[in-house]
């Protein structure tokens, strides 16, 4: 520890505690500084540091454009070259995921417009992108990848071959879009509320490219925490024209990340396994056994 803070004296830290939230694999500490001030530590091992240099990048072009996150303090090489650090400011907030449910009805529609803007903000970051592939052959892959790790699982979902169904009658609507800048877990979970109700988005550490409508893959999580929230989302998005094939593609996505979410969840044990089938049950729910495209959840505005 004590070499650790050797590496950072340019950042006056006289202390560190461990701040093991979230499910990334960075090594994470709330820092303080002589003055008291907080900062948010990572620190990656050093053959991540190409990723981590993307992750600064995308730090950098969210005050570029007024999108509201972690302020980048330093980066740089640590503990012998064996590790990469970043160090942010650290933001005062609550985790939106508990706080949502304070806010009216009203309230949690706008937050989730104003989450909505944010993300399309960021799938217009002017950063420079390499594909190895078009989009379908590389969703295509993963898609392939998801479902042997299903048929390999020991568990199996009641009506899992719905989820089969869905990817095999959607996946033809995969075609080239534009390789944009993808958050990677934009969701609730990783969203902070500030006093002055302003939404922060924080943990761009799982970054990536493709098709920006993939990065409501995760939205079932803003859901089980507010409707209004998840359809602001949508709605803030899209300046409430929702295509009608992003429905067709959502359920795709969803359908991709629910399959493979139940084989993650075996090494963690039976809570995590549970929420996974839970997941899956509120699915077909919201979905009407995949009888319709639009879930139920969705509003095009607050009643």
């Amino acid at each position: 520890m004590q070499r650790l803070q050797k590496d950072l004296s340019e950042y006056n830290i006289e202390s560190l505690e461990p701040f093991n939230k979230g499910w990334s694999g960075d090594v994470k500490y709330i820092a303080k500084d002589h003055f008291g001030k907080r900062y948010l530590l990572r620190l990656s091992p050093i053959e991540e540091k190409e990723r981590v240099l993307t992750h600064v990048e995308f730090l950098l072009k969210s005050h570029e454009h007024d999108v509201p996150t972690h302020k980048l303090v330093g980066h740089d090489e640590c503990l012998d070259n064996r590790y990469y650090y970043l160090i942010l400011e650290w933001i005062e907030g609550e985790d939106a995921e508990q706080r949502i449910s304070s806010f009216s009805k009203d309230q949690q529609y706008e937050l989730g417009v104003q989450s909505g803007e944010t993300l399309r903000k960021i799938h217009a970051f002017d950063i420079n992108i390499q594909s190895d592939a078009p989009w379908p052959d590389r969703y295509n892959r993963n898609i392939d990848r998801k479902i042997k790790m299903y048929e390999e699982c020991e568990l199996k979902y009641e009506k899992g071959y719905l989820l089969l169904d869905n990817l095999n009658r959607y996946r033809e609507l995969l075609q080239d879009v534009d390789n944009v800048p993808l958050h990677g877990d934009f969701h609730i979970g990783n969203m902070l509320i500030d006093e002055n109700n302003q939404l922060h988005i924080i943990d761009f550490n799982r970054h990536n490219h493709g098709d920006p409508w993939q990065e409501f893959n995760r939205i079932t999580w803003c859901v089980k925490a507010s409707h209004e929230f998840a359809s602001g989302r949508i709605n803030g998005y899209f300046d409430n024209q929702v295509p009608e094939n992003f429905w067709k593609l959502l359920l795709l996505y969803i359908s991709t990340n629910t399959l493979s979410s139940l084989p993650w969840a075996v090494p963690f044990g039976d809570e995590e396994i549970r929420t996974m089938r839970n997941g899956y049950e509120e699915l077909l729910n919201a979905y009407d056994g995949f009888e319709k495209i639009v879930p139920d959840w969705y509003m095009k505005e607050v009643d």
